[in-house]
């Protein structure tokens, strides 16, 4: 299974999102079953870490994302992956723009899987406080745990994983 993250500029909520799925996904010993990575709908930041406010913030909380550099969105990538999770309605506009009828089953919004809030977007905090990387990161978690208990359930029928 693959799982593309996006966001605007690849340094800030989709390596959060990708860093915390993949240290979910490691907890529950998956890892190994799943790719993930994260692209930006714009090319601002291609190359570069994330935010170092997103490192710290992911760092508080045990996950690096350090290795992690930016790069944009190709066409390519709505074939490439099984499920392509978008940060924000802006975000998943731009994926439909590129998008095949046949691709725009793979496009969801991530906090779609999120189980404890209301929002539908995770709000971008590039220009805000860092107590808005924390929030973010909150919401990540949570959306984190749903799309895990997705995978998870996508594995059994696949015959990947044997049934509880």
């Amino acid at each position: 299974m693959r799982i593309l993250f996006v966001c605007l500029g690849n340094i800030c909520r989709s390596p959060m999102a990708e860093g915390v799925v993949r240290a979910e996904l490691e907890r529950r010993d998956l890892a190994h079953l799943v790719e993930l990575d994260s692209a930006g709908t714009s090319d601002w930041h291609v190359g570069e870490p994330p935010d170092p406010r997103a490192q710290e913030a992911t760092a508080r909380r045990g996950i690096d994302i350090s290795c992690l550099r930016g790069r944009q969105v190709k066409r390519s990538d709505l074939d490439r992956f099984d499920l392509i999770l978008a940060m924000d309605a802006e975000n998943f506009s731009d994926l439909a723009a590129m998008a095949t009828p046949e691709q725009m089953r793979r496009i969801r919004m991530f906090l779609d899987f999120a189980r404890n809030t209301t929002e539908r977007e995770v709000p971008d905090p590039y220009f805000g406080q860092e107590d808005g990387f924390e929030y973010v990161l909150d919401l990540l978690q949570d959306a984190a745990r749903g799309l895990c208990d997705h995978i998870e359930e996508e594995l059994r029928r696949a015959g990947k994983l044997a049934a509880e």
